[in-house]
């Protein structure tokens, strides 16, 4: 048995008789007992900052980063796996931004003051952060937008109306996010595009043959997440951007269910942007990245005008600066992008190899005990998963689950989590989705298991 993680916790394992020996996974410890935190080997990933060792994952450690995990719901300690709809912040975020506005506050790049050269030194340097994490090869590829969703849009509405005509053809997953569909519906539209799908199978996978019959001389956009919101569906985001390359396609990587799951590392996939919003990754809300490859951003036309994007304007002329100003029209959410950098260092510190293998640990656990469920379905069961589980209750409504379980203190998204089309490839028209963190705990998915038995009886 290849051994990944030295130890990792289990609680309550014996209230289910047949979940399996663990020997029989590759990710757990010999041992299922005890409150241990959970240490995972250190090889091939890079020291803390300063050349120290890193620290062991310690969940329990970790929730105490989070204020909001003093919080108590109906009487019960809040339990948080809505965190596909957004995660929580840690105190370090907090605190960054409240530094920014009691010390920092000013607009930036526009004046002499001290402020204003404190303000602009933390958002630039927010945005070299955020290089460094994607490993883009410059700062000028880091755009900061409202979140996925605009840095979608401003793909669309620049690149896409400037440079795709009629009869070219536009390739999206089955799987997508109504924001990696409505943006690309209505340019298909406007501009008399072919909007073409790439069906998945009975678990939720990409079907990768079918795929490859879609691509042709037209393909001129190739546009998928990397992780399914719905289903959790790793894609095999690699392979399907070599064979968008080969065709002579652009390729857009919607990373905003995967950028708190897994390394992001936009050289080794060579997309052309890649996207994802600060909330998803223990950032604030309203804040998020459009990665692009710099020629290609300076190639575009700005999709929004106004101050800052320019570099001399008049009443016949206009001239916009190179990127990533010329996408940053106006005042931006200079506080929130701060903070954004300060969820990076968070994440940087923990490690993000430490927490793919924690939540991968966390997520299988979940789906055993789930399976012990009366009357509970899963919706897709893809092989490569991260994050996500979606599910129905026989008897009951999504909407009556998701309350049942908020009465117990559990936070859970129930509804078509603005992904009808694939829910619908299944059958359904919502589910009840629980989803995890890197604070989550084997204690939070016990506490699910136990709250759904009870409904059910």
């Amino acid at each position: 048995m290849q051994e990944v993680l030295s130890y990792i916790p289990m609680s309550h394992v014996g209230e289910f008789s047949q979940i399996p020996d663990p020997g029989s996974y590759y990710f757990l410890a010999e041992s299922w007992m005890g409150e241990k935190p959970f240490t995972a080997r250190q090889p091939s990933v890079k020291p803390a900052p300063g050349g120290m060792p890193r620290a062991p994952f310690d969940v329990n450690h970790i929730r105490n980063d989070f204020p909001i995990f003093r919080e108590r719901v109906n009487g019960k300690p809040l339990i948080w796996l809505d965190n596909a709809a957004t995660t929580q912040k840690p105190k370090s975020v907090i605190d960054r931004v409240s530094y920014f506005y009691e010390h920092e506050n000013s607009n930036i790049h526009r004046a002499a003051h001290e402020l204003a050269a404190r303000a602009t030194d933390a958002y630039e340097d927010a945005r070299k952060k955020i290089q460094h994490f994607l490993n883009a090869r410059s700062p000028k590829e880091i755009v900061f937008v409202r979140g996925t969703t605009e840095a979608i849009n401003l793909v669309a509405k620049s690149w896409g109306e400037q440079n795709l005509v009629p009869g070219d053809e536009i390739i999206i997953t089955h799987l997508e996010h109504h924001a990696n569909i409505v943006p690309w519906y209505q340019l298909a539209k406007k501009n008399g595009l072919r909007l073409r799908v790439i069906p998945v199978d009975d678990t939720g996978q990409v079907l990768l043959d079918e795929y490859a019959k879609l691509l042709n001389p037209k393909t001129k956009l190739v546009s998928f997440t990397q992780v399914s919101n719905a289903l959790g569906t790793v894609t095999p985001a690699k392979v399907i951007i070599e064979m968008a390359k080969a065709a002579g396609a652009k390729v857009l990587l919607d990373g905003a269910q995967s950028v708190s799951h897994m390394r992001a590392d936009v050289q080794a996939l060579d997309c052309d942007w890649f996207v994802f919003s600060g909330h998803k990754i223990f950032a604030p809300t309203g804040i998020g990245v459009l990665y692009g490859k710099e020629d290609l951003l300076n190639a575009t036309e700005p999709w929004q005008g106004g101050g800052n994007m320019i570099e001399d304007v008049t009443f016949e002329h206009v001239r916009y600066q190179k990127t990533p100003a010329r996408y940053e029209a106006g005042t931006g959410n200079i506080a929130d992008a701060v903070g954004l950098g300060a969820a990076i260092d968070y994440v940087m510190k923990l490690g993000i190899e430490f927490i793919e293998q924690y939540e991968h640990f966390l997520l299988q656990y979940a789906i055993e005990k789930l399976k012990f469920v009366p009357g509970l379905k899963f919706i897709g069961m893809p092989h490569h998963r991260a994050g996500v589980i979606s599910l129905i209750m026989e008897g009951y409504k999504t909407e009556e689950v998701g309350a049942a379980l908020n009465q117990d203190g559990i936070a859970v998204r129930s509804g078509h989590h603005c992904a009808q089309p694939i829910l619908r490839r299944f059958g359904v028209e919502t589910s009840v989705r629980p989803s995890i963190a890197l604070y989550n705990s084997c204690s939070d998915i016990d506490a699910l298991v136990d709250s759904l038995i009870k409904l059910k009886k």
